[in-house]
């Protein structure tokens, strides 16, 4: 599966030519995976750099460093995202819990002195000129926070990546097809309304560009999303699944929004790291994607959000910053995912129609696809 991983990575996913500055970078635990990636792109005709990252280095980072340290931005980090045509990643935690005496202060100073270099590279995706792709490989951490066997998450990951097709190109290209029938619908359309169990949530998206993520940036990928009118966000909402972000948990968070902003927030745990996360600038208190999961490839909760957001018939919304080329205006260093579970009562109308219910598109004739 490995070499097929990376094969799919590098051409179809970000479509690597001859002469292409490409980083790869990723966990010392993906080693497999991040050397055929090297290789491919070297077979390509790429200029690869590749760049491997060690366990819980982050965390020693947030708790070791100074304000200095905190703020800086490695010439390695600013060449991946400013200055390569291709930035592939590959996320391989051993430990993803950050140590206890690091504050969410903290982890928001570090997040709020990227504002720059992630903003520099959702504008170079944006204008074409860097092509990106986050992937997983399956450790053992990442398999026992899912609950789950190292080998059972790796078969989850091979069905989510359609890699177990016989060519998963093809099927990655059939549910782009499947996903521009949903995005067909909803652009003529303007107003969308959740309703859910302690969630009634009205906001806009009319003039908005929705984007069809088919495996090309995330991958495994399965999501449609835009970005809302900045101002439109009215009422309040509970996200079903926690938060895993940063190396923390924050679970059961409750957002209220009048006039499009936060205005109230609570979490049952770790309350204090959403707030730190709401403050770190005034466009973190905004949505910046609004978004529905099409991969019925999983259908439980992980704790990773890369899996998690694309499940099948649910939505997720980030605060923070937008993706430009959705028209969205916010910005903020922050960009945190959320996710609200609405397979079981739950319901999304678009201008009055029913357009999601209770986990299935009503645009897809059967019900959920197989």
């Amino acid at each position: 599966m490995i070499d097929k991983w990376a094969q799919v990575l590098v051409h179809y996913s970000t479509g690597v030519q001859p002469g292409d500055r490409v980083m790869i970078t990723g966990g010392v635990a993906a080693e497999p995976l991040l050397r055929a990636i090297y290789r491919e792109v070297l077979r390509v005709g790429g200029l690869p750099t590749i760049v491997p990252t060690f366990p819980e280095w982050h965390g020693d980072l947030l708790a070791n460093g100074n304000d200095e340290q905190l703020a800086y931005i490695s010439p390695i980090d600013r060449f991946g995202r400013a200055e390569a045509d291709v930035l592939i990643r590959v996320l391989a935690d051993t430990n993803g819990r950050l140590p206890a005496a690091v504050t969410p202060q903290r982890s928001a100073a570090y997040t709020a002195a990227r504002r720059e270099l992630g903003a520099t590279m959702v504008g170079r995706a944006a204008a074409g000129d860097l092509r990106w792709n986050l992937t997983m490989f399956p450790t053992a951490a990442i398999a026992q926070d899912a609950d789950m066997a190292t080998s059972d998450l790796a078969a989850l990951l091979e069905r989510m990546c359609l890699l177990d097709q016989p060519d998963p190109v093809a099927a990655w290209r059939e549910l782009h097809d499947r996903q521009q029938q949903l995005i067909g619908w909803l652009t003529p359309r303007s107003e969308m309304h959740i309703l859910a169990p302690d969630t009634d949530l009205r906001m806009s998206f009319g003039g908005r560009t929705w984007n069809n993520s088919d495996g090309k940036r995330n991958f495994p990928s399965g999501e449609i999303f835009t970005g809302p009118i900045e101002t439109s966000a009215e009422g309040h909402i509970r996200f079903s699944f926690p938060v895993v972000t940063g190396g923390r948990e924050i679970s059961d968070i409750r957002l209220v929004f009048r006039g499009g902003k936060v205005v109230g927030a609570s979490a049952g745990k770790n309350e204090a790291a959403l707030i730190a996360a709401l403050d770190t600038d005034p466009g973190a208190r905004f949505l910046g994607e609004i978004a529905f999961g099409t991969n019925y490839g999983l259908e439980r909760f992980t704790k990773q959000i890369l899996l998690d957001e694309k499940i099948g018939g649910t939505v997720h919304m980030a605060i923070g910053n937008g993706y430009p080329d959705t028209g969205s205006v916010n910005t903020s260093a922050v960009h945190w995912d959320m996710i609200a579970d609405i397979r079981k009562g739950g319901r999304v109308t678009v201008d009055g129609d029913d357009f999601l219910v209770d986990g299935r598109y009503l645009l897809w004739e059967k019900g959920r696809p197989t």
